[in-house]
């Protein structure tokens, strides 16, 4: 079953650019830019990515990106993750980035776009990968901040395909983010929005998500089991979920494999994806065999997984076909 994952044809709908921050190369680019990190080698720093809850995970994720500060940083970091994909034939990813973690300590965001944007169109003519940006607000600064990155990102509408919504969800319901997510929605930009798992009000982020800001999709999102209704709603609208099994054991008590079985087995659009993989330990190919592994996925349904991914992505239809077409070669 892994030579079978590791042929799939595969899609990541739920990637932070951040995360995928590996610490080699957070030495490296400390290093280019003069800084000191307090960490004496790369093992050291791997040993301090302990974590047991989202707040927790936050602190290291931010306290990583500080390295970096130019846009050839933002450039090798997507790359590193876009040949990483490449490995494990990710054929489409759209990729999440956070503006205001950089522009909150001073790095323009003209300089964060054109970076990642350079490595986008690099990796699809000399790696096969196609890939778009998802810009997120972060959920616990101000909402008025969050409007001012949006018409930030303004003279840039054509790089980015939508916006979506991360950070610590306590306290910062979708609802702060309602006159964000509706001018968003009116600049053409495609919704989404974390629903993290066990997090506070779990299930009534979820259902303001869905039925108040009336996203594209869901981030995470497994607990929407909870609320039969919401079930409903999502599968009439053919909405998917983006999950990250290996990401939720280690923020909550368990990958959540029985809760995406259920997803599942009920049609819901569910999807596999490594989320922050330089901290997790799993790319989309480790969390695709952990699932399996877990829930002994056949063939079929591991096909239907990428199937998903590729129905939800924001692609036009000959795209989404194409890719869709690949998988179904593959699978015969």
């Amino acid at each position: 079953m892994k030579d079978f994952i590791a042929g799939l044809p595969k899609c990541e709908l739920h990637l932070h650019i951040e995360g995928t921050l590996e610490p080699e190369l957070k030495f490296e680019l400390a290093e280019r830019n003069g800084l000191s990190l307090p960490y004496s080698s790369v093992e050291e720093m791997r040993a301090a990515y302990t974590f047991d809850d989202l707040p927790s995970f936050l602190k290291i994720y931010y306290e990583g990106m500080q390295v970096l500060r130019t846009e050839p940083d933002f450039y090798d970091l997507a790359m590193a993750y876009l040949r990483k994909g490449a490995e494990q034939n990710v054929r489409y990813a759209e990729i999440f980035f956070d503006p205001q973690a950089h522009t909150s300590r001073g790095v323009p965001f003209e300089l964060v776009i054109r970076g990642l944007r350079r490595a986008l169109m690099d990796a699809q003519s000399q790696l096969g990968v196609r890939a778009q940006l998802i810009m997120c607000f972060l959920r616990d600064f101000q909402a008025e901040y969050a409007m001012a990155t949006l018409l930030e990102s303004l003279p840039y509408r054509e790089w980015i395909a939508g916006v979506g919504l991360d950070s610590d969800e306590k306290g910062n319901p979708p609802a702060k983010f309602a006159a964000v997510y509706e001018r968003a929605r009116q600049e053409g930009y495609l919704l989404t929005m974390h629903c993290d798992v066990d997090q506070d009000n779990a299930i009534e982020h979820i259902r303001q998500a869905v039925e108040d800001i009336g996203v594209n999709r869901i981030d995470h999102g497994v607990n929407i089991l909870e609320d039969q209704r919401l079930v409903e709603v999502v599968l009439e609208r053919g909405m998917g979920l983006t999950c990250c099994p290996i990401s939720n054991s280690y923020v909550t008590d368990s990958m959540k494999a029985e809760g995406i079985r259920k997803l599942m087995d009920l049609g819901v659009r569910v999807t596999v994806n490594s989320d922050d993989p330089a901290y997790f330990a799993g790319y989309v190919q480790e969390n695709l065999e952990a699932l399996q592994d877990a829930l002994q996925l056949s063939r079929e349904e591991l096909a239907q997984l990428e199937r998903n991914a590729f129905e939800i992505t924001w692609l036009p239809r000959h795209l989404k076909d194409a890719y869709l077409a690949e998988v179904d070669a593959y699978l015969s």
